[in-house]
This record gives structure tokens, C-alpha cells and sequence, in this order.
């Protein structure tokens, strides 16, 4: 096989979409539209994947597991959140709002990070074997930024983030048409298409590294075994 020669073995794999779009189904959403160009190329590498529009669910707010155990009637959360379990893959997607993330966007980082503190069998925290990326959209500036907030908070809570995991379309600033409407030239913007499939491949690649490997080596990082007194190689300083 050539260095780019288009690799295999991604099928098994697992990914899960999450638009934090605030209009509800069935409504058209933007978001949508850039969240099909990444399914379908990951479908047709033979992963399964699958979508969530938050604003559809009776999501609690808050940063526990399950809210109705801190004083919510209802939440949909605890029933959502095996998706994530599950998952090789988790992209974050949503659109512009006064130049940040969507509320419901927020909202998802905010129950995601409930479970951070969450082990997985060898020891690591929750998400340490997944990776993460970012898709938004809109018609004003803001890609960077959001992205930035989107990445930072997933590698925080332990996902890995490979290279280029963001993409993004904006129309001209102010008022406008968006995404997928017509004559908008997002879904022809060579640029968004081109950055879109690359952190596609990017997340895929990286997943797949992760599986063939593993995952990440615990040693080093096994907070039980730090809480038991083992230091990996740090050594204490001296306090005079």
C-alpha cells in the first residue's frame, strides 16, 4: 500500500453526531447538512453511525449523570448518554449564536462532563480510549472560537483530538442565507469540504489507531493508582 493509497479496516467502529441546533425536528437545520457530508463518508468506510439532536430531548441542565437525582423532575440525559458509551468517535456540531457556542451545545459539554470522572475497565478515566470532533455552522464570524471551546473541553475530560478535527461554513457577515439554503454556496465551498473530509479521515485514522493499540497506555495516568500512592516516575521536591 502506497502512502496514500486509501487504507481499511475501520469497520467495528462507532460514532455518534451531536447537533446542538435550537430548532426542533422536523425543522431544517443547517448543521445537518455538514453533519451528512461526515456520515457518509465514515458509512461508506463501514462505521456505524448515529445522530442526536439535543433540542429534541428533555435534557436537564447541570454536571451530573442523571439530574433527577439533584432535584430535576425529568431527564432524557441518562438515556442518551449510552451512545457516547459506546462510541469510537464523538463530533460536536452546532451553529453560531452572538458569535459563541448554541446553548444546547453548551449544555452537551456540560453533561458530557458528568462523566469524566467516570473509569473504564483498565482504570482511565471515561474517555480516554475516544476521540472528538467539531462542525459548525452559521453566517457570522465565530468558527475558531467555537471550535476552540469544543476541542479544549473535550481533551480536557479526555478525549483525544487528532489533527485538523474542526470544520466550519460561515455566509457573509449579517444577515443572510445559511447553510443549506439555496444559493448560499456553502455546500459547494471547496474549502468547507475539503477541511470537513479531512477531519473525517482524521478521526477515523485516529480511531482506528486507538482500537489497533488498545488505546492510550495507562501508565502514567490511573488517578486510583495516583490516590494509592504510586507517582510514575515523578519524584517529590524538596521543601526547605
Amino acid at each position: 500500500m502506497t502512502e496514500n493509497s486509501k487504507p481499511g479496516g475501520y469497520e467495528g467502529l462507532k460514532a455518534v453526531f451531536f447537533n446542538g441546533t435550537l430548532k426542533p425536528s422536523p425543522q431544517l437545520s443547517n448543521t445537518d447538512g455538514l453533519i451528512r457530508i461526515s456520515r457518509d463518508i465514515m458509512e461508506k468506510q463501514g462505521v456505524t453511525t448515529s445522530l442526536i439532536r439535543t433540542v429534541d430531548h428533555d435534557i436537564a441542565t447541570g454536571v451530573y449523570p442523571d439530574m433527577r437525582e439533584h432535584g430535576w423532575k425529568t431527564d432524557e440525559w441518562p438515556e442518551l448518554y449510552p451512545a457516547v458509551r459506546e462510541a469510537d468517535i464523538v463530533v460536536v456540531a452546532g451553529p453560531i449564536w452572538l458569535g459563541d457556542n448554541s446553548s444546547q451545545t453548551k449544555k452537551l459539554i456540560e453533561r458530557l462532563y458528568a462523566h469524566s470522572g467516570e473509569l473504564t475497565s483498565k482504570g482511565q478515566w471515561a474517555f480516554y480510549p475516544k476521540v472528538g470532533g467539531c462542525l459548525i455552522t452559521g453566517n457570522e464570524d465565530g468558527i475558531k472560537h467555537c471550535a476552540m471551546n469544543v476541542l479544549y473541553s473535550l481533551q480536557h475530560i479526555g478525549f483525544t483530538i487528532p489533527p485538523q478535527a474542526d470544520a466550519g461554513w460561515i455566509g457573509a457577515v449579517g444577515p443572510g442565507p445559511s447553510y443549506l439554503d439555496e444559493g448560499s454556496g456553502g455546500p459547494e465551498s471547496d474549502f468547507t469540504n475539503r477541511n470537513t473530509t479531512f477531519m473525517t479521515w482524521n478521526l477515523l485514522h485516529m480511531a482506528k489507531l486507538l482500537r489497533d493499540a488498545g488505546g492510550i497506555p495507562a501508565y502514567g495516568n490511573l488517578p486510583e493508582e495516583w490516590k494509592a500512592g504510586t507517582r510514575f516516575d515523578f519524584d517529590n521536591p524538596e521543601y526547605r
